[in-house]
This record gives C-alpha cells, sequence and structure tokens, in this order.
C-alpha cells in the first residue's frame, strides 16, 4: 500500500469530510469550548488523544474479540465503555496536572465521553470495511490513519473559529448578532468555504 493512499486518507479526513464543517459531528463542544483559544486548545489535545486511543482500542476489541464471538452487535455498547473508560482517565489526568485547563473545559470533558465524533470515527472504521480492503494491519493503519487526519481536522477548526471569536469579542458587531448569532453565522461561513473542497479527492 503505498503512502500516497495514506496522504490521501489523511487529508480527505482534515478538509473534505471534516468531522464538524462537513458531517457536523462534535458541535456541541465546538460551539460551548471555542470561547477562548486555551480552552479551545485543551479540548483539541484531549480529543485527538481520545479520539487515537479510542479508534486503536475500539479497532482490535472488535476484530479480535466480538467478530470471533459473533458478538458484533455489541459493538456500539464496547465502543462506548472504551471511550468512557479513556476519558475519565484524562479527566482524573487533567484535574491533577492541569487544574486551570481541567476548570476551563467545565462539562464539556466528561462529555467527550458522549461526543458523537469519536464514536462516529470508531463506528465509521468498521463501517468502511478497512479489514476487508487492506487486511487487518493495513486496515488499523488505514483506521489509525484516518482518526488522526479527523482529529486534526477538529483540531484547526475549533482553534480556527476560538481565534475569530476572540477577535469578534473586541469587535462592534450589532447587537441582534451579538453572542451565539454571530458564531452560527461565522461557522456557516467556514462549513461553506470547506463544501467547496468537495470532490478533489
Amino acid at each position: 500500500m503505498s503512502p500516497a493512499v495514506f496522504f490521501t486518507a489523511l487529508v480527505s479526513a482534515m478538509f473534505i469530510n471534516n468531522i464538524i464543517l462537513i458531517r457536523f459531528l462534535g458541535i456541541c463542544s465546538f460551539l460551548g469550548v471555542s470561547k477562548k483559544i486555551e480552552a479551545a486548545a485543551g479540548m483539541a489535545a484531549a480529543v485527538i488523544f481520545v479520539m487515537l486511543l479510542a479508534n486503536a482500542i475500539t479497532y482490535f476489541i472488535f476484530y479480535g474479540l466480538l467478530v470471533p464471538l459473533e458478538l458484533e452487535y455489541l459493538r456500539t455498547l464496547a465502543f462506548i465503555l472504551v471511550i468512557a473508560a479513556i476519558v475519565q482517565f484524562v479527566e482524573m489526568f487533567l484535574k491533577k496536572f492541569s487544574a486551570p485547563l481541567y476548570k476551563s473545559l467545565g462539562i464539556y470533558l466528561p462529555l467527550i465521553t458522549t461526543n458523537c465524533a469519536i464514536l462516529g470515527i470508531a463506528e465509521g472504521s468498521i463501517i468502511s470495511n478497512f479489514f476487508g480492503d487492506f487486511g487487518f494491519w493495513g486496515g488499523f493503519a488505514m483506521s489509525m490513519t484516518t482518526a488522526l487526519g479527523t482529529a486534526l481536522g477538529y483540531s484547526l477548526i475549533i482553534f480556527a473559529f476560538s481565534a475569530i471569536r476572540v477577535r469578534l469579542d473586541s469587535m462592534d458587531v450589532p447587537p441582534a448578532f451579538k453572542g451565539v448569532p454571530v458564531s452560527l453565522l461565522i461557522a456557516a461561513i467556514m462549513s461553506m468555504a470547506f463544501l467547496g473542497l468537495q470532490g478533489l479527492v
């Protein structure tokens, strides 16, 4: 399998099939944590860690345990349990070693457990059938590449959106558009811009 395949999968997951602006997953944390750049960066780092680790573990659980035992129908339950355990670990780590970041993320940190972006990528790796197309290890590599691209795409968008929202706070925005309305408008414009990338890969 050529490096071009992995590069294409990485770029596609980051830009063309962006998890937030194109697939509309993970909107809750995207809107909730993007008021401050520091909080957005912390959430991005947490999502990258959780998404990569959860994707790796769920891949092995599905093909190494559920498929041989013919328990594929339990995959969603198993995936949610794995994600919840990883998020609990991240929460304890941040609470102990980075209390300010832990406080700035607030309720959105434990909400990573139910972040549909994390579960969506784990499920997407199975639905895309990378295993059938590339074999076990090739499928695992493609799954992780897609997860990495997705996590980087999430980080890029939430960081950019946060920077825009910080700038908007110091600008003269009409009263009717202040706060959430102008944020949703900016998100819609960003989404339309990313839609222009459709069909490139």
